[in-house]
């Protein structure tokens, strides 16, 4: 059943439930112009409860703050605009949203979890990343996001258990410049080589709710392990950040190079070019326990004695299919 913004805007009450009545409930929720409309008219509705013909449809905070990012990036054309310009918008929409670390874990078999109510600095880039991928898809569902997370959160895009997530930041690139969704351009743009030798997973399994759960996993996470410690990886020293910042754009994904022993990266954010044309760092931050804009991307690497570099990767376009 379509609906133009016209019929939709001139509805009165009776006529917006027959038209919801009519549809499934997964209609219902991938329709951008019913969920606008659910929003704008708060008093045909509760703010937690939605009522459609006989069906009761529940949107979460998650998916309200979902909802309302893909209605004010349709409502300014944000898919018209570069993958990292996309991404720039969408992520300042997340300033002041709170630190929370762990959203991605939980009891049973790994699934797919979303929470845009609390992020880290992983879960920060990655729902930027991929909001930005479905508007430049012309895609607007929950659905559409939960996809798309799953295709960059886990290997070959495929979700088979815990050990099919990218843990390490050092994958996450690997894997998804494999699948073109980022270029890595650190080497361009005057990285250097640098070893890896990490482990700290498979040694420290005391530390995940699943290797406790599922300990036979640990084997299988050693073993990603080495064949990650056996790639080429690439870096920017901190010395030379601030001569490569010319390079790095808005929505460039910067991981930032830790001494840590077993680790590869200790903090992931984005680039983002401000209005006096700065590169400043983007980011959940653990120090301040929101998402902020930093200070410049040197200066904020500078300013943490573990840090010893970057790389950086670079969204690619969307290509679509006709």
């Amino acid at each position: 059943m379509k609906a133009t913004n016209l019929e939709l805007s001139s509805m009165n009450r009776r006529e917006f439930f027959t038209l919801a009545a009519g549809m499934s409930t997964s209609m219902f929720l991938s329709h951008p112009e019913i969920i606008s409309l659910l929003h704008r008219n708060g008093n045909f509705y509760s703010s937690r409860e939605k009522l459609v013909g006989t069906a009761q449809v529940k949107l979460s905070k998650t998916q309200q703050i979902f909802y309302k990012i893909i209605r004010q990036a349709r409502k300014e054309g944000w898919s018209s605009l570069s993958i990292g310009a996309c991404m720039g918008k969408v992520a300042l929409l997340f300033l002041n949203t709170e630190y929370v670390a762990g959203t991605l874990e939980g009891e049973g078999p790994e699934i797919c979890r979303v929470d845009l109510t609390g992020l880290d600095c992983v879960t920060f880039f990655e729902n930027v990343l991929c909001i930005s991928r479905i508007l430049k898809k012309d895609k607007t569902s929950f659905d559409d996001l939960k996809g798309e997370l799953t295709f960059t959160r886990y290997r070959e895009g495929i979700l088979t258990d815990y050990t099919s997530r990218l843990h390490y930041t050092s994958d996450w690139i690997y894997d998804n410049e494999k699948k073109k969704v980022v270029r890595n351009i650190t080497k361009e743009i005057g990285g250097e080589e640098f070893l890896l030798k990490i482990s700290f997973i498979s040694k420290n399994p005391h530390y995940y709710q699943a290797l406790k759960e599922f300990p036979e996993f640990i084997v299988t996470i050693a073993n990603l392990e080495k064949e990650i410690n056996k790639r080429q990886h690439w870096y920017i020293p901190k010395i030379k950040i601030k001569g490569a910042q010319k390079h790095i754009q808005t929505g460039d994904i910067i991981a930032l190079v830790t001494d840590k022993e077993g680790l590869d990266y200790g903090h992931t954010g984005l680039g983002y070019q401000d209005e006096r044309g700065k590169i400043r760092f983007l980011h959940a931050s653990l120090k301040e326990k929101k998402v902020v804009l930093d200070a410049e991307l040197y200066e904020y690497v500078q300013s943490v004695e573990t840090h010893t570099g970057i790389t950086v990767a670079r969204p690619l376009e969307i290509k679509r299919v006709k």
